[in-house]
């Protein structure tokens, strides 16, 4: 068991923590609260390569896989400027499409995503039925020559940002007439696709949308994969990648917030002495390290495993991932804003601003308590209780 990283992966980390720091939270804040994007550290982060690092080399990408993106994800977030579209394009869209796409769908595809010029936002989460993709009421209906599609989706990260939407809808099986998984490449500006920014109490440069589908229509080539079976694995293929890339980017958010609360306890003093020699503060900060430094080890399993085609042992772990980096990335912002007192809770001290996406990363893309829910069912032989 190894757990060291290769030296290529380290010079990774080495170089996206470089590039991270010269941007900083103070960017990340200041483009959020101007209605902005953060455009600048993407096209850096696509000239250098990053972005591109789990694509094939025959597309122009770092061949690398998961690992390597989870690296990007992290030392960004740890600079306090974490990239959002950095899960929702490269993780799980370009992984969708070098695993499942056609040979037409890569060609076209992924050099764009290893050269950052291309961004694909990712559409399952319905109003009513959540992530359940056995619920979702988007449907899609052969015509000759192509699919309409119809439906709503909420939460749809950087619809505003992006030239195309990956949407899961549900396709009738020919056979059997039930409706099934499958998934398409939409044109953000196809006609009948309209998309309504929600408001959100998150400091965040990208956007989150609500998106209608009204009988919006595709080419037979928008479907990915050879053929409608390919949506339900292709689908599975997305989705670990993406608890992965977002714990990831969690414990990123964590370590950051914790070097700036052991900065500031070591350094501001009262009575003389410095507040991180109480240990009120520092065993607090000390619990949140340990938390995290747990979570970045499951993290670092799950990509392993997913590299490695373990499938089944990745979605595991996965959960399992997202479920303690989210806890992790709490804690740790909770505590680094109480170690900082009435400093904590300014936009200048640069932690309070992470509250809002801390939060939600216990929540999306899957709640906490259905990782609970798997868990206890799936590994731990308890019925299933929803």
């Amino acid at each position: 068991m190894d757990f060291d990283y290769t030296p290529q992966q380290q010079d990774l980390r080495d170089a996206v923590a470089k590039l991270g720091k010269r941007y900083g939270h103070e960017y990340f804040v200041r483009k959020a609260k101007a209605g902005e994007h953060s455009d600048e550290l993407w096209e850096e982060a696509a000239r250098l390569g990053y972005l591109g690092v789990s694509v094939p080399e025959r597309y122009d990408g770092g061949g690398g896989g998961i690992t390597e993106l989870a690296i990007v994800c992290e030392e960004l977030a740890a600079a306090g400027a974490p990239l959002l579209l950095l899960v929702v394009s490269p993780a799980i869209a370009a992984t969708i499409v070098a695993k499942h796409g056609t040979d037409a769908q890569r060609q076209a595809m992924l050099p764009g995503f290893a050269a950052g010029t291309l961004k694909v936002c990712f559409a399952i989460t319905e109003p009513d039925a959540g992530s359940n993709f056995h619920k979702l009421s988007t449907v899609a209906r052969p015509f000759e020559g192509g699919y309409s599609l119809t439906g709503r989706k909420v939460y749809i990260s950087g619809v505003d940002e992006c030239s195309k939407i990956m949407v899961v809808a549900r396709l009738e099986d020919e056979r059997t007439g039930r409706l099934k998984p499958a998934l398409f490449v939409v044109p953000t500006d196809a006609p009948g696709l309209t998309a309504t920014k929600l408001d959100m109490e998150i400091v965040s440069p990208e956007n989150q949308f609500m998106v209608y589908l009204d009988d919006v229509r595709v080419p037979a080539g928008a479907l990915i994969g050879e053929d409608p079976e390919a949506g339900l694995p292709a689908l599975f293929s997305g989705l670990n990648p993406e608890r992965i890339t977002v714990a990831a980017m969690a414990c990123g958010t964590a370590r950051y917030a914790l070097e700036r609360a052991s900065t500031y306890a070591a350094t501001r003093a009262v009575w003389g002495r410095p507040i991180g020699s109480h240990q009120g503060v520092a065993h607090p900060l000390a619990h949140a390290h340990i938390q995290v430094e747990l979570a970045r080890l499951m993290v670092a399993k799950a990509a392993s495993l997913y590299d490695v085609g373990r499938d089944l042992e990745a979605g595991v772990a996965a959960n399992m991932a997202k479920y303690a980096a989210a806890e992790a990335a709490a804690l740790a912002v909770d505590t680094a804003i109480q170690s900082l007192g009435g400093n904590g809770m300014t936009t200048e001290f640069g932690v309070a601003t992470l509250l809002g996406a801390v939060r939600a990363g216990r929540i999306a893309p899957v709640s906490r308590e259905m990782i609970l829910n798997f868990v206890s069912q799936h590994l731990m032989g308890q019925e299933k209780s929803y």
